[in-house]
């Protein structure tokens, strides 16, 4: 299963093209934050006002506003990079670090045992969000960050938060499924509906993908009360994945980790 960032990565989508007229300025300031992603951590002003569809004037005062309030940094030869300001207010989201401190010993554990990728994922805007990660040094190299989007559609965390979303959502990927870009046994919509049936009722999902890395994934719901608020998987290379036992170990993490929510009273608003 390819755990992978949705491709064609990027701004996020924005309603119209360049700014209407009377945009509220944090609207504009988002779509300049927006423009920052794996593959653009440093731009150019030029960069910023063409990514975000904004007047190149406009850009360079929202810039400049964002670097006198840390959320933006600029660099010596011009360019800007996302400022830590931004970190620390991100680090008080309670989806991401409250879960986070949360799940950390689980994770650490089931890493112990497995010795290979344990991800951490939260469903937002339609894609599973990346919160946390281990990776063992020796682990098969497979791109994702900490931050960073999976589709839902075909990664384990993806698969598990879709089992358990609303049904609009569902029905809305569903519709899109397309084969081959996903776990080799979705082929139709008609696939991922009885896949997303399956991970209902064994509260858990084991998937691969044989093209175009040979790796495959196990992946199980973290819950608060009823409520899925997460997902917790493990990937691997195919080879041997079978006889690993990462399925059984990953549910049972993920459980440990749904009691101490509940326990210390963390509620991941949804």
């Amino acid at each position: 299963m390819n755990e992978t960032p949705t491709s064609g990565s990027g701004p996020r989508p924005r309603r119209g093209g360049r700014p209407a007229v009377g945009q509220p300025v944090i609207d504009r300031a988002f779509a300049l934050l927006s423009t920052f992603d794996s593959d653009h951590r440093v731009q150019s002003l030029a960069d910023l006002a063409h990514r975000s569809a904004i007047p190149r004037s406009s850009a360079l005062r929202l810039a400049r506003t964002l670097v006198d309030v840390g959320a933006l940094e600029r660099l010596d030869d011009g360019r800007y990079t996302v400022g830590l300001r931004l970190l620390e207010i991100a680090s008080l989201a309670p989806r991401g670090h409250g879960l986070r401190s949360v799940a950390m010993p689980f994770m650490e554990d089931l890493f112990q045992v497995t010795r290979q990728h344990v991800l951490l994922a939260v469903l937002d805007q339609g894609e599973a969000l990346l919160v946390e990660r281990l990776s063992a040094l020796d682990a098969s190299p497979v791109s994702y960050r900490v931050g960073g989007r999976l589709p839902l559609h075909s990664t384990g965390v993806g698969l598990v938060l879709l089992a358990f979303a609303p049904p609009a959502l569902q029905e809305s990927v569903i519709d899109g499924c397309a084969a081959g870009r996903g776990d080799d046994r979705v082929r139709t919509p008609a696939d991922l509906r009885r896949m997303l049936a399956e991970v209902r009722h064994g509260d858990f999902v084991v998937a691969h993908q044989d093209r175009p890395w040979q790796m495959g994934t196990a992946a199980a719901p973290v819950r608060d009360g009823d409520e899925v608020v997460a997902a917790l998987s493990v990937v691997a290379p195919l080879t041997g994945f079978a006889d690993a036992g990462y399925g059984p170990a990953v549910r049972a993490a993920a459980r440990a980790v749904s009691r101490q929510l509940s326990a210390d009273g963390v509620r991941p608003p949804g």
